[in-house]
């Protein structure tokens, strides 16, 4: 009698656990988010791998059906209608030849095989059905056709079966979850997204970002911002990269057009396209610049950007930890535009030339104690100009030789009061 209890066990355990796939399933389909027919396919999938491991042969194929409401699980061999021209058919007495063959002969001849392109795939009565063999399962079948065949229920999986169908259940599962959250945050590429600084790995940031963790590299970070765990925060997702480990979320707090999906969360009228950011310069942690437009007659693109007393601009600048943020209009005359974009300083004349080596090139001529303004502090405020109008910038004052962006930087290296000047008057203007 405790023998034959003994033996019953595999099968009620086996029955007990199609009984709880039901439940299971469910709660996949809410802890994971996946789609319950997806959760569904995970589980035949790895039914039909056990089912194969102790009841199925090397070469056939399997696949199960899950019945939720009888919860009970049936298999079916898988096979394709063949004929002459879709499988090569080889003789019994040939397949023995070969099977007595040489080895090195063997190996030379599989790899001329490999090399005739056009060569057919042999004929597997495994998994391939001739047509006259097809038509007795089913009468109008033809060449093409998937005939399923129905094999025994079995119940009773051995050990290593179930430890194989476990591996295949979780390796799906996470292959689904992967290809969900590829699906659901590549609509989102290109977006600011909040966040929550999970850890801190050397200088690699994670933050959670609900349904995954994104990656914010060093090369994306802020100069001088400081992470803490639990720290929430808004990130620009890069890109988004199907990884065998999961999708590669990166994220940047340093990107150019975090600045402008900033100001679209904080200006309605840009989200509504009345005003148009039309170019950012930005160096990250310092100074940004942004050129705006409007696209509609009595608008005013800078107020709008700037709001009641300035409280759209400024929350702009609080997330980005004290960012300065230059709001200029667009222009569509270039030497306008250049003397819009030196600002705060003034510019007394604006002298453009186009090279076919160097492109455009601009010289700007600003009064003598504007000079230092005009370049800024290191040089910034004309790099971060050069780069608004996508113009080569040399800035002079009123008999003093023209200063480039590089020379303004080592010019502001050397003197540091003059700078410092230049940026408290910088300040002030702002």
């Amino acid at each position: 009698m405790a023998a034959r209890k003994k033996a019953a066990e595999p099968e009620q355990s086996l029955s007990g656990r199609l009984g709880e796939f039901g439940s299971a399933i469910m709660q996949i389909v809410d802890e994971k988010g996946l789609p319950k027919e997806k959760v569904l396919e995970v589980v035949e999938a790895a039914l039909a791998v056990a089912y194969k491991r102790d009841y199925g042969k090397k070469s056939q194929v399997i696949r199960a059906q899950f019945d939720e409401v009888a919860k009970t699980a049936s298999f079916f061999l898988v096979k394709e209608v063949v004929d002459e021209t879709t499988r090569e058919f080889v003789e019994e007495t040939e397949e023995a030849e070969e099977e007595v063959a040489d080895p090195k002969v063997e190996a030379a001849t599989e790899a001329a095989e490999e090399i005739e392109e056009d060569r057919l795939p042999r004929y597997n009565p495994e998994r391939d059905l001739t047509l006259p063999d097809a038509k007795l399962l089913k009468k109008d079948a033809k060449v093409g056709d998937i005939i399923d065949i129905e094999l025994p229920p079995h119940e009773d999986f051995g050990r290593v079966a179930a430890q194989t169908a476990k591996q295949v259940v979780i390796q799906r599962l996470r292959e689904a979850e992967r290809q969900v959250m590829f699906e659901e945050y590549k609509d989102h590429e290109g977006e600011v997204v909040n966040g929550i600084v999970q850890r801190v790995e050397g200088r690699n940031v994670y933050v959670d970002l609900g349904k995954s963790v994104g990656i914010l590299f060093p090369s994306e970070q802020v100069e001088g911002e400081n992470y803490r765990i639990g720290q929430h925060l808004k990130v620009y997702l890069v890109r988004v990269e199907a990884e065998s480990k999961g999708p590669g979320l990166v994220l940047s707090r340093s990107h150019p057009d975090m600045i402008r999906h900033l100001f679209s969360l904080e200006v309605p009228e840009i989200s509504a396209g009345t005003v148009e950011i039309k170019a950012i310069a930005r160096e990250a942690g310092s100074r940004t610049k942004i050129a705006v437009s409007a696209n509609q007659e009595g608008v005013d693109p800078i107020g709008s950007c700037v709001g009641q007393r300035g409280t759209r601009v400024q929350a702009v600048i609080d997330e980005l930890g004290g960012e300065k943020v230059d709001i200029i209009e667009w222009n569509e005359n270039p030497a306008k535009f250049i003397i819009a974009a030196m600002s705060p300083a003034k510019v007394v004349s604006v002298d453009i030339s186009e090279d076919e080596a160097e492109g455009c090139r601009a010289k700007v001529v600003v009064p003598d104690d504007q000079l230092s303004l005009a370049i800024g502090k290191r040089g910034q405020n004309v790099r971060l100009a050069a780069k608004l109008a996508g113009c080569r910038i040399d800035v002079s004052g009123a008999g003093v030789p023209a200063a480039t962006e590089e020379e303004g930087e080592i010019a502001e290296t050397e003197n540091e009061t003059p700078a410092s000047e230049a940026e408290e008057t910088s300040e002030a203007a702002e």
